[in-house]
């Protein structure tokens, strides 16, 4: 399961400013409803894997706005700024594939999917819609 620290990876101390109380609440919201997600999956027989240079399974979680800045391909209003989105480690894409097969699962837990063709070797997961409204979406 995923925890605050793991999510936060030490960002809040170095970037104290940024850490406002409204990025503390929505990292607690988007913990608890990845962790939810992870559980579901888990009783389904999905094994959720480490990353391996992080030793847990979030490839990346809330981004202060330099380190957002120095992510290849991030977006400038990344979700992950607002500590609104998560993404988990998926190398094989079976994160992704288990998603699609259950779309009701995520809107019931309030979960939307950044498209697997835009996320290779991750599962990006966000805790608001995106534009298009759509629970599958393209960046």
């Amino acid at each position: 399961m995923i925890t605050l620290q793991t999510y936060l990876r030490g960002y809040e101390q170095l970037y104290p400013s940024e850490f406002t109380p409204e990025v503390f609440q929505n990292a607690t919201t988007t913990i608890d409803r990845v962790n939810l997600l992870i559980k579901t999956m888990q009783e389904d027989g999905v094994v959720i894997e480490n990353h391996p240079k992080h030793g847990n399974p979030v490839s990346s979680g809330w981004r202060p706005a330099a380190v957002n800045a120095n992510v290849k391909g991030a977006a400038p209003r990344s979700k992950h700024m607002t500590a609104q989105a998560c993404d988990l480690y998926d190398p094989e894409g079976e994160i992704d594939e288990w998603c699609f097969s259950h779309p009701e699962v995520l809107a019931a837990i309030g979960l939307w999917l950044e498209h697997p063709s835009a996320t290779k070797g991750w599962c990006h997961l966000q805790v608001v819609p995106p534009r298009s409204g759509n629970r599958f979406f393209y960046p």
